[in-house]
């Protein structure tokens, strides 16, 4: 089942409304982690999707307030020599919260079942066994105490190309844009066909995908923060009361002189 190009698609989400729901609900995330930190919680939250769905926009959005000793983002390079020779999960384990932690996998080991699938990075008995373990590995994960969430960023053909033009041509953007997201374009069929196979040994129901549609940006921010904070049981904590003292008297300092130091040019002072 290909992602394509959808039709009576609803309209693009008002910059006015978004802003505002966006705030709101970032205001929730600050109560989630407070949450999480006091109680002990450990969140684990997976990003996927295919080049340009929007998931790394949706990452900074729900860390954008959080404090990253507690919320912290995990995307991992490709492996070293010496990781391919591990067990394929090992990688990622080290990376799993420990209480009062949340980890937001910007992808995550569903490479196997996709990019690796399709780029041929992997051999067929590695991407079965992989289908085989990671229902397993989850409930494992599950069963230890992590909450687990898994969201699937759905993009259209049109607007997958669309986001790499803006890419291509924007010098801010680029680097965002590697040769394997060109390739991407080519083997849009076989990504969907490894989609649709990873979620039918995956989508179960102890460990649910959810889909995220994603042509407009603004409402899968929206839908997937909304979604996620309504699948977490957290409760707003007591904050403790705090009091600035009154600063106290000078005993006598006197700070060096300015020209002991070297300081910033003032660069600020040219745009005037």
């Amino acid at each position: 089942m290909a992602e394509q190009q959808r039709s009576g698609k609803p309209e693009k989400l008002a910059r006015r409304l978004y802003e505002r729901e966006l705030l709101r609900l970032q205001q929730e995330l600050v109560k989630l982690q407070e949450w999480v930190r006091v109680e002990g919680a450990r969140l684990v939250v997976v990003f996927e999707g295919r080049d340009a769905a929007g998931k790394g926009g949706a990452i900074q959005r729900v860390t954008e307030y959080l404090n990253p000793r507690i919320a912290r983002v995990a995307a991992l390079p490709t492996p070293t020599e010496r990781q391919k020779t591990q067990w394929y999960f090992q990688r990622y384990v080290e990376h799993l919260p420990a209480a009062g932690e949340i980890v937001l996998f910007d992808r995550s080991w569903y490479n196997r079942a996709g990019v690796e699938r399709v780029m041929g990075f992997c051999d067929d008995d590695e991407y079965w066994q992989f289908l085989h373990q990671c229902p397993t590995f989850e409930r494992m994960l599950i069963e230890s105490g992590i909450l687990l969430r898994k969201y699937w960023f759905s993009v259209s053909d049109t607007e997958q190309e669309r986001r790499f033009r803006d890419r291509l041509e924007d010098p801010m953007k680029r680097w965002k844009l590697s040769p394997m997201d060109v390739e991407s374009i080519t083997r849009w069929e076989d990504y969907s066909r490894a989609k649709d196979e990873m979620f039918l040994h995956t989508d179960i129901p102890d460990s649910p995908w959810h889909v995220v549609e994603s042509d407009d940006k603004r409402r899968a921010r929206i839908n997937m923060i909304a979604h996620l904070l309504s699948t977490v049981p957290y409760q707003e904590t007591k904050v403790p009361q705090i009091r600035l003292p009154a600063r106290p008297a000078s005993r006598g300092y006197q700070r060096p002189p300015r020209d002991l130091q070297k300081y910033v040019p003032d660069h600020a002072a040219a745009l005037e």
